[in-house]
């Protein structure tokens, strides 16, 4: 039986091995929520990167650009970080360069493993559905907050292993605390999460909505993967087959 564990944050990837493992990187909040969306909208491909700097020079290859830091689209980019951002049709087709303060790091972190896969609650099922068919043993990396600890991203760790319980084993206490605060919060994650850290750091920023829509579950089948140099959505690259 496959097992599944949960890195709370990037800073401890050094601890674990990857290699032959399915990563799954998650920033509920909101960086792949936001990947998930731009796929379920019709982007074609998204390049994630960690610098400022490498993330601008894709306009120069015909991508639209989206940057985030401390929360806030940075100035002189197309997007910024929100869901909402890429809905409406104008990403139908074309190729996203994105950077974030946290998501984009938590996957380029993860190369190592045999399989990159972006979660959020929006594809939740579609990722899981996924993982059982992949067989593999399974990590997943939360992006946290600048390296530290966040409770949203956990939530999601603990959702997947709860949906995975029956055919994953969970050796490590990660997993079994994930799905302790999974299964406490999971009735009204939004009031739950309210008193979290980045939870507060985003309602000041005024971005209600965008919080609550990345807590909803199962919105998407959508399954962004890495391959080589950027991700893709497995499901359409399955029905152009």
């Amino acid at each position: 039986m496959p097992s599944i564990d949960v890195c709370f944050s990037p800073e401890l990837l050094h601890l674990y091995d990857l290699k032959g493992k399915a990563v799954v990187a998650v920033d509920i909040l909101r960086a792949t929520s936001t990947m998930v969306t731009a796929f379920a909208e019709g982007a074609a491909n998204i390049f994630p990167v960690m610098e400022l700097e490498e993330c601008r020079g894709f306009s120069e290859r015909g991508c639209l650009t989206a940057a985030e830091r401390n929360g806030i689209k940075a100035e002189g980019f197309d997007l910024g970080n929100s869901p909402f951002g890429y809905m409406g049709g104008h990403v139908q087709g074309r190729d996203i360069a994105i950077t974030t303060t946290n998501g984009t790091r938590a996957i380029r972190l993860s190369e190592a493993a045999e399989e990159i896969v972006v979660g959020s609650f929006l594809n939740l099922q579609t990722v899981a559905d996924h993982l059982a068919e992949l067989g593999l043993d399974v990590l997943v990396v939360c992006a946290g907050w600048k390296g530290q600890f966040n409770l949203e991203d956990t939530l999601f760790a603990g959702a997947l292993v709860e949906r995975l319980q029956d055919s994953f084993s969970s050796e490590n206490d990660s997993a079994l605390a994930a799905v302790y605060l999974y299964q406490t919060a999971k009735a009204d994650m939004v009031a739950f999460l309210r008193q979290s850290s980045h939870v507060r750091r985003l309602e000041h920023l005024e971005i209600h909505k965008d919080i609550e829509f990345c807590l909803r579950h199962d919105v998407y089948n959508v399954l962004p993967v890495w391959r080589h140099d950027r991700l893709v959505d497995l499901r359409v690259e399955e029905l152009e087959r």
